[in-house]
């Protein structure tokens, strides 16, 4: 999945926003800088670019993702962690950052604490979030293209976790909660590339946990196709371009 994940998904929907998040990270001036799920190092790398005197300590939960992400952006430290019992003593980053990795804590409050915790007094928390579904063309496309393939049980997984953190008041509000306070919240469009509707979909039926639900059915052939159809309906057979709108957070411990 990381290989699938890095080959077709991160130029296309990851990249433009890691640029971003870099840029506004190394407004920052960090010294030491924790990234929390950093998946396969597409921010990190971007950081690194950006910020090149900064130490940056890259974690994920995923050990296969550290994995790849080590081999591919060897410039930071990479560990194995969760983001709700980080393994970093307190006051230990000026930085925190986070590529949509907040959607994926069970416990978002519980997270934030965490990462107040590691950060220096005055320290930044600086992540972003996917806006709703509808909102990535992308995203909003494919989901369209599985509940074609899936008539009766469509895979929710892009609805409720990608894009199931949405609302940016309930973040901000999170954030508050574990004692953060709230410099900043932009709303940011971005317009992502594939080279194909094909390529896109390959990326998303088998570099996320989509992956699961395609893999048990008795024809993944059928399910596939299904589903490039649809997309290609929506968008076209490619290069297709779709906007794709997230929210961007700074918040001070």
């Amino acid at each position: 999945m990381p290989a699938a994940y890095e080959q077709y998904l991160v130029p296309v929907v990851f990249r433009p926003f890691a640029e971003d998040l870099a840029e506004r990270a190394t407004a920052l001036h960090p010294r030491r800088v924790l990234e929390l799920a950093a998946g396969t190092g597409v921010l990190t790398a971007s950081l690194l670019a950006a910020a090149p005197v900064a130490e940056v300590t890259a974690t994920d939960l995923n050990e296969a993702m550290v994995a790849f992400g080590a081999t591919r952006v060897p410039g930071a430290v990479w560990r194995q962690a969760d983001a709700q019992r980080l393994p970093f003593p307190d006051g230990e980053f000026d930085l925190v950052v986070c590529q949509f990795g907040v959607m994926f804590f069970p416990d978002r409050v519980e997270a934030f604490t965490e990462v107040r915790r590691v950060l220096t007094p005055g320290g930044r928390f600086l992540f972003n979030t996917w806006g709703p579904l509808a909102a990535h063309g992308f995203e909003a496309a494919l989901q369209a293209g599985l509940e074609r393939a899936f008539p009766a049980d469509p895979p929710q997984f892009f609805r409720t976790v990608p894009h199931g953190c949405a609302d940016p008041a309930v973040v901000a509000a999170g954030l508050t909660a574990a004692g953060f306070t709230v410099e900043d919240e932009q709303e940011l469009t971005l317009q992502g590339r594939a080279p194909s509707t094909s390529d896109l979909v390959t990326g998303y039926l088998t570099g996320t946990p989509v992956r699961a639900a395609v893999e048990e059915c008795a024809d993944v052939t059928a399910v596939r196709t299904t589903v490039i159809q649809e997309v290609t309906a929506r968008l076209g057979p490619g290069p297709v371009t779709a906007p794709m709108t997230a929210y961007v957070f700074r918040a001070a411990a």
